[in-house]
């Protein structure tokens, strides 16, 4: 299963030869429900092939052109391993699959380009967190969004102060005495107290070791949920850009994954809501100065040479049509054709690879009740 990253969609985006056909679809994690999930995916593929024809197509070329996705339908395996939705994208020499960490609804895309812009919150942070579960006995990490939660395993991870220090110094011992339901405490006075905090910093920068060769250069929110006097310790053994000011107090081992994913995403969601509010007050405060355009031809424009700080395009709508770079003409499409694409997707995608913030929004709430909006560097 592929992960999704910034390269990713900077190599999806490049314009191909023939066209390219991108699917989207939610999907069920476990149990009974998971055999849905092949009989969506059947559907979906059903629904490109008809696409394919319509284009053109022969119907065996259409079916050979698909070959490659129609082999997951009876993956069994495959489809036992799954998130919240799936993205997959295929063209004559190229065929990608992506497990994604939100609901995405179906979604049949046949044209020249493959269609990105739901991907734009699994690559922001905008609807994303992570959650480190901290405690003297294991560390846990979770990824989650505003519907759901998941446990990240990671490969090296300490389970443990007593595992960490082992793998560190062996001869190292650590002291602690029981602290009931809220966790344990450090004991004793002076020396033997720093030595436990030097314990517990050393344990830290172990996992912060790992969470580094994993999240690498991610901007996404990690929220803390453990006893309170972990914290600061974990702060100064922390490198990761993002980690989160709020914390979730109380011992982790308590607390349920839906507790747990309650929590955080109440504290998240609160800095995300302001970022939106922020973006649409900059946006107001910038009208009247020539920096704002609700004109799709002029945003384009923007977005291709790379002057668009912030854009709101919304989600789950289409505006067909084609821009061409060179002479920055644009035109529209009733439907999706062969050499057209998803306009508010283009304008997204070169906003975010450009280093723009997008917010993908309900149509309703774009400011001024525009079908896309855009704040100018310049």
């Amino acid at each position: 299963m592929e992960t999704l990253s910034k390269d990713d969609l900077m190599a999806l985006m490049q314009k191909r030869k023939d066209l390219c056909i991108s699917i989207y679809m939610p999907t069920h994690r476990s149990g009974v429900d998971t055999q849905q999930n092949q009989i969506r995916f059947k559907n979906l593929i059903r629904e490109a092939e008809e696409r394919l024809v319509a284009s053109g197509m022969r119907i065996q070329d259409a079916r050979s052109f698909l070959e490659k996705a129609q082999s997951l339908v009876n993956n069994v395996l495959f489809w036992r391993q799954q998130r919240d939705s799936l993205a997959f994208f295929l063209s004559s020499d190229l065929f990608l699959h992506y497990n994604l960490p939100l609901n995405i609804p179906d979604l049949v895309v046949v044209t020249d380009r493959f269609h990105l812009k739901p991907l734009l919150p699994v690559l922001s942070r905008d609807e994303r967190f992570y959650l480190l579960a901290l405690s003297q006995n294991e560390v846990k990490l979770y990824e989650g969004t505003r519907l759901s939660i998941r446990e990240v395993v990671l490969e090296g991870l300490p389970q443990g102060l007593t595992d960490a220090l082992q793998a560190d110094e062996p001869e190292k011992q650590v002291r602690f005495r029981s602290g009931g339901a809220g966790g344990s405490m450090m004991s004793g006075h002076g020396a033997e107290i720093e030595d436990t905090k030097d314990n517990l910093f050393r344990y830290f920068r172990q996992v912060d070791r790992v969470l580094k060769e994993t999240l690498q250069d991610e901007r996404v929110p990690l929220v803390l949920a453990g006893v309170d006097y972990l914290f600061p310790i974990y702060r100064e053994a922390n490198t990761y850009t993002d980690l989160f000011d709020q914390t979730i107090t109380g011992n982790p081992k308590g607390m349920t994954m839906e507790q747990l994913h309650q929590e955080a995403w109440s504290l998240v969601s609160t800095r995300y809501d302001q970022e939106i509010e922020e973006a649409v007050d900059l946006y107001r405060r910038s009208q009247g100065t020539g920096l704002t355009s609700s004109d799709v031809k002029n945003i384009l424009a923007a977005a291709h040479h790379g002057r668009i700080g912030v854009i709101f395009v919304p989600l789950g709508k289409q505006l067909w049509g084609n821009f061409k770079s060179d002479s920055e003409q644009t035109s529209f499409y009733d439907e999706p054709v062969a050499g057209g694409e998803d306009l508010f997707d283009l304008a997204a995608i070169q906003t975010y690879v450009n280093g723009g913030s997008v917010f993908a929004l309900p149509q309703e709430e774009i400011p001024d009740g525009m079908a896309m909006a855009a704040v100018f560097r310049y």
